[in-house]
């Protein structure tokens, strides 16, 4: 057996599934070293990007649901930072009746990916003076991630940050949305109300304010629709959600 086949094998041993049947030479003491060091660092990298929800579950729980996590689910990128990126399909197979942990896990893993999203340089609101309402252009921030909120994942998120008493899970009355990004070197996380995620969302396929704006007339109304387009674009704008109008 050469070098190479060695290695594929202790890679297919470290990583194997519950049912994988052992040689006889991996039942030897020394490769149980090996195992728990993997599995070991792994659970850290979970621990280390989702410290909320490590809280909220209880730590040994959280534990049980990393090795559930690890036992399905083997790294598959060069770099570490990049396991746990798919551990809410763990988190759904085990508590398929809480959607607020999945929610909180979606949350910690999105302020993550903000961070390290690309730079854009933040317009100042009074750029709105001076819109064209006929050919303007939005531009998201690349850092920014959203989400549908069917929980109060988000209060639950900002209490545990402020060190307050965390409220009971509860679901929302109306499905809203929630969104991160990163403005300067902050990350920040908004509960949105359903009117705004899905002009958020519009947004990701057409960039127009004129397309924004129609599209909210035709849902509320002329009157408060222009006023919602407005209040929304200055909002976001100040925010750093919309980084940029052309």
């Amino acid at each position: 057996m050469n070098l190479l086949s060695i290695q594929q094998n202790m890679r297919t041993w470290l990583t194997r599934s519950v049912d994988y049947q052992e040689s006889d030479a991996q039942k030897a003491p020394g490769y149980g070293v090996y195992l728990n060091n993997y599995r070991a660092q792994l659970v850290r990298c979970l621990e280390t990007s989702y410290p909320m929800l490590d809280y909220w579950l209880g730590h040994d729980e959280f534990v049980q649901s990393a090795i559930q996590h690890i036992n399905s689910h083997p790294p598959k990128a060069w770099t570490l930072d990049a396991y746990g990126a798919d551990f809410k399909v763990t988190l759904q197979d085990r508590y398929p009746r809480s959607p607020d942990i999945q929610e909180l896990a979606w949350i910690e893993w999105s302020l993550a990916e903000s961070f390290v999203a690309p730079d854009a340089e933040v317009q100042s609101a009074g750029v709105l003076s001076e819109l064209d309402v006929d050919t303007a252009r939005l531009y998201l921030t690349p850092s920014l991630r959203q989400c549908d909120a069917t929980t109060n994942a988000v209060d639950l998120w900002h209490a545990w940050l402020a060190g307050e008493c965390l409220p009971e899970a509860e679901m929302l009355p109306v499905v809203g949305g929630m969104i991160t990004w990163r403005k300067g070197v902050v990350c920040h996380l908004k509960q949105l109300d359903a009117v705004e995620h899905a002009a958020l969302l519009l947004l990701h396929d057409d960039d127009r304010f004129v397309g924004l704006c129609a599209a909210l007339v035709e849902h509320l109304g002329e009157e408060v629709g222009v006023q919602r387009t407005g209040e929304f674009l200055a909002g976001w704008l100040r925010a750093g959600v919309v980084h940029s109008v052309s």
